[in-house]
C-alpha cells in the first residue's frame, strides 16, 4: 500500500488536471528505477492504462498504479509534497530505504 498525503493529493489533482487527466478516473503511476546518486530513484507520472502485473492502489482519493518490481521498494511509502520557498516538490517517505541522498530523490537498501 502507498499512502498518499493531504498536500500530495492537492498537487496531484491539480496536475492532472492541467495535463488533461481526470484524477477521479486516472491514475498516478508510482516507480523505481536504477540511477540517482544513492542507486535507485523515484518515477512519477500520469497514466489512464492499468497493465498487467501493475497493483492498484487508491488512497486519499488519489488512484495509484505500481508495477509488481517497484512494488517491492515501495511498500508502505507515503507521497507527501513539500511546497515554499524551501519546498522540494513531491517526497517520498519510505521505510524500506536504508540510505537517501540530499534531494530525496534516490535512495538505496
Amino acid at each position: 500500500m502507498i499512502k498518499v498525503s493531504e498536500s500530495a493529493k492537492r498537487k496531484v489533482v491539480t496536475l492532472m488536471t492541467e495535463d488533461g487527466f481526470d484524477a477521479a478516473k486516472d491514475y498516478v503511476r508510482v516507480g523505481v528505477k536504477s540511477g540517482g546518486c544513492s542507486g535507485l530513484s523515484y518515477e512519477l507520472d500520469f497514466d489512464n492504462q492499468i497493465q498487467e502485473g501493475d497493483k492498484v492502489f487508491e488512497d486519499n482519493s488519489v488512484r495509484i498504479i505500481v508495477d509488481k518490481k517497484s512494488f517491492l521498494y515501495l511498500v508502505g511509502t507515503t507521497l507527501e509534497y513539500s511546497g515554499g520557498l524551501n519546498g522540494k516538490g513531491f517526497v517520498f517517505n519510505n521505510p524500506n530505504a536504508q540510505r537517501t541522498c540530499g534531494c530525496g530523490e534516490s535512495f538505496s537498501l
